[in-house]
């Protein structure tokens, strides 16, 4: 054994997804080190998070996961048991969002995962694992999506900030962030009575969804200086619809569909901006402003409200509540828990 690695069991308790005559099928199991796929870097997890990707997964309600068995979770915290990089050591805390990885790669829902170094991110300073992962892929695609904004020029003199899906991971903290930054945030959401919940983040003003889904006009009146939607379809398009001339709305979700019945009216007329935010594939080094953003912006404070801690064992169940609604902001699986 060489300095760069550590003594290992080669079984290990995680939720392994497989697909056979009988059909689509996740269990909690214990694991064998030969069902993880190819990569330099071995990491004990310590957490990882349930995102809308994660419950379409467990549930098999959409294709997601490309290859069969695998370990669903699209992020993971961890420690380095194993690694021929030279990028990191044993020891080293890093963190994982993407990359295929709980779609093609197996992921963070189990207690140990191999990776390719240069997915991996060193853990910010400022944040402990459980913290990293309460933020996750849900905070750090709203910090991709508020520095869209912020590039193109969307500044809290500007006017409102609208957040659609507002009870989710990515709008909870995409209120939060912007609050902090000095925006006036609208937030929309279907369940109106965790209106107190969204104003505690920072939004000025709480309104319900139905305004937005529906089909609505090419052009709207002019409201909102910015948009962060994770939303979708004619929430989307309604959202465009109504920017003002010059803003920029940040598309970064699809949760009520992935049709976008809008024309190019908003664009053509008005100069609006769509920007797309994919948090996947996205260059390690937008990943590293991202996360050395979120360090400078969030403060502890607001994990307390924002999440809740389960155990692998919960996940499956906890999987389909997320779908259905049931679970509002984070929640983190705490993989070596009993």
């Amino acid at each position: 054994m060489n300095n760069n690695s550590v003594a290992t069991d080669s079984k290990f308790s995680g939720i392994l997804i497989n697909k056979d005559e009988q059909g689509y099928h996740a269990s909690l199991q214990q694991i064998d080190d030969s069902v993880l796929p190819e990569g330099d870097v071995t990491i004990k997890v310590l957490y990882s998070t349930l995102n809308y990707k994660d419950g379409l997964a467990i549930t098999g309600k959409s294709p997601v996961v490309r290859q069969f068995p695998l370990v669903p979770g699209i992020d993971l915290v961890g420690v380095v048991e194993h690694s021929d990089s030279a990028d990191f050591k044993v020891g080293n805390v890093v963190i994982n969002n993407g990359f295929g990885v709980g779609e093609k790669h197996s992921g963070g829902l189990a207690q140990k995962a191999r990776m390719k170094s240069e997915w991996l991110i060193p853990l910010p300073a400022n944040f402990s694992p459980k913290q990293a992962m309460i933020i996750g892929t849900a905070g750090y695609t709203a910090m991709l999506s508020v520095l869209a904004l912020e590039k193109n020029g969307v500044t809290p003199d500007k006017g409102e900030i609208l957040v659609t899906g507002a009870n989710g991971g990515v709008g909870s903290f995409a209120i939060s962030i912007l609050s902090k930054l000095g925006y006036s945030v609208v937030a929309s959401t279907g369940r109106l009575d965790e209106s107190p919940y969204l104003k505690s983040l920072g939004a000025n003003e709480v309104i319900h969804r139905e305004t937005l889904s529906s089909p609505g006009k090419p052009l709207a009146k002019e409201r909102w200086a910015g948009v962060i939607d994770s939303v979708g379809s004619h929430t989307l398009a309604n959202a465009c619809a109504s920017t003002k001339y010059g803003g920029t709305v940040a598309a970064c979700g699809l949760a009520q569909g992935m049709d976008f019945p809008a024309s190019v009216a908003p664009f053509i007329l008005r100069g609006v901006t769509l920007a797309g935010i994919d948090s996947v594939m996205r260059p390690i080094e937008d990943r590293k402003e991202a996360w050395q953003r979120l360090s400078d912006i969030i403060e502890p404070s607001v994990f307390d409200d924002i999440a809740q801690e389960i155990n692998l064992e919960q996940a499956i169940e906890a999987a389909a509540k997320l779908l259905d609604g049931e679970i509002r902001g984070r929640v983190v699986v705490n993989v070596q828990a009993e």
